[in-house]
């Protein structure tokens, strides 16, 4: 891959940093994202110098490349989180503490120096925390100009600076600074982005200096493993390659140092994983983006292309491993055709696009109506709202789905388009169909986010009618009574 895998250092906080950059080599990445503080490098230490010379050494020696990240989350006060900000009444020790991550890039031939821009504080206006942030930033952009350092801001959910639009428009005002360019975590794309993964870093283009890499659910900010969130990495992987990103991207998980060592195998295991279906997907890109093309401007039909996707990546599981008949998440086909129908979404004006679902459900056999129904998912993973006259016409097809008995249709129905837009009542009882059916409740997108006691409840109410009846109650019984407990916990 032309870019560098790397760990950051706030995942192996029971570590000490030596040790730390000696797992994460021998694990086979090639660089390292340095958060700075506690309990790594100090920046305030006094013999900071020889730290930083000791400290350049090792990463030769180790062959790792190196970031710097300030997220840190009392480094400056021990009472508030990542306080005081670049948007707070008062920010010098900020702007101080900046300069220094500066000065230690410089030192340690850092890549970059990442940072964020801060929550905007009660009682303050968003344009009062946007003039405060640009007169900060630009200060910080000229100091890094006089020392060579790259600096790149990261978009984060609930703060001033959110999406990648965000970063450039605070870039243009500044001037367009060649020092001043973009970092993107691709678990925040989920969260915030309104064109998710793929379209945040193609938005960010030749202007991103700096990757995180981490899981995550739409509706949590919370760094994950992946596998246990929304990301679609081999995708991620697969547009950093098409923009031939040649930085680093490090693994983000801030909060799991319990097991560093282990997970730091796991992931790279799957990085490594991701990037080999990255490649399938570069060759599914060009295929769709021909295909897209081809509809927009009538040079071919869609129907003709939606039933000859099959010829393009078979019908094989797309997670051989745990979902053999591809009941649960699909087969390749399936998700080729539902990219399809997320890239209509972007050339198709919406009443085309509502016709066109119509049309392919209600011709298509069993395969093609799955593919539709993952096409619904592919349009509404982003955070912008669906037209309405294409919900319409989803709620439409998806509970028409939920009334066949067709195992593979049925699980294909309960995806994000359904965790979105389903009422709550249809959206249970869809769940406890899947129960009936003896359908791991896997395929549900979102489960733990949308139960809740009234579920849990259904759910309770069936395990003991089939006691009664002495049949055996299945084990995703128990998933939906702790997913209503977890949902009734953080309501």
């Amino acid at each position: 891959m032309p870019f560098s895998l790397g760990y950051g250092t706030n995942g192996f906080a029971d570590h000490p940093l030596p040790v730390a950059l000696g797992l994460i080599a021998e694990q086979g990445y090639d660089a390292v994202a340095l958060t700075l503080g506690h309990p790594h490098l100090d920046p305030y230490a006094e013999d900071l110098g020889d730290q930083l010379q000791s400290l350049r050494r090792l990463l030769d020696e180790l062959g790792l490349r190196v970031v710097i990240e300030t997220g840190t989350r009392f480094l400056l006060d021990p009472r508030h989180k990542h306080r005081p900000a670049l948007v707070d009444d008062e920010a010098t020790t900020r702007v101080v503490f900046l300069r220094r991550a500066i000065d230690i890039a410089a030192a340690l031939q850092a890549e970059c120096v990442s940072f964020f821009s801060g929550v905007l504080p009660e009682g303050t206006t968003a344009e009062v925390g946007w003039q405060r942030l640009t007169s900060r930033v630009a200060e910080i952009v000229e100091y890094a100009r006089d020392k060579g350092v790259l600096l790149a801001v990261e978009p984060e959910p609930g703060m001033v600076v959110e999406t990648v639009s965000d970063v450039l428009r605070l870039r243009a005002e500044l001037g367009n600074p060649r020092n001043l360019r973009v970092t993107v975590d691709i678990g925040h794309c989920v969260v915030v982005e309104p064109d998710g993964v793929r379209g945040a870093l193609l938005l960010a283009g030749p202007l991103l200096a700096n990757v995180q890499l981490d899981d995550m659910r739409p509706h949590a900010h919370e760094h994950l493993p992946f596998g246990e969130g929304d990301v679609d990495l081999p995708l991620a992987l697969a547009t950093l390659a098409e923009l031939d990103y040649r930085g680093v991207a490090a693994v983000e998980l801030p909060r799991h140092s319990y097991d560093a060592p282990g997970l730091a195998a796991r992931s790279i295991h799957a990085l490594r994983a991701g990037w080999h279906d990255a490649g399938r997907i570069g060759e599914n890109g060009r295929w769709l983006q021909e295909s897209a093309t081809a509809i927009a401007t009538g040079t071919g039909t869609l129907s003709t292309i939606f039933t000859l996707a099959r010829r393009h990546v078979g019908r094989g599981p797309i997670r051989p491993d745990n979902d053999p008949t591809g009941v649960l998440f699909g087969t390749a086909c399936d998700h080729l055709r539902g990219q399809l129908i997320g890239r209509l979404g972007d050339v198709l004006p919406p009443d085309e696009l509502a016709q066109a679902l119509l049309t392919l459900y209600g011709n298509g056999d069993s395969a093609e109506r799955r593919g539709v129904l993952r096409g619904l998912g592919a349009l509404s993973t982003g955070s912008q709202q669906l037209p309405d006259t294409v919900v319409s016409v989803g709620l439409r097809l998806t509970n028409e789905a939920l009334r066949t008995n067709e195992s593979g249709v049925v699980a294909a129905a309960v995806g994000p388009f359904a965790a979105t837009y389903l009422d709550q009542h249809s959206w249970r009882h869809a769940v406890l169909k899947l129960v009936f059916m003896g359908i791991s409740l896997q395929a549900v997108a979102h489960l733990t986010e949308r139960a809740d006691d009234e579920l849990a409840r259904m759910a309770s109410d069936f395990a003991a009618e089939r006691t009664a009846a002495g049949r055996p109650v299945p084990d995703d019984v128990q998933l939906l009574l702790q997913a209503s407990s977890s949902y009734s916990t953080s309501s």
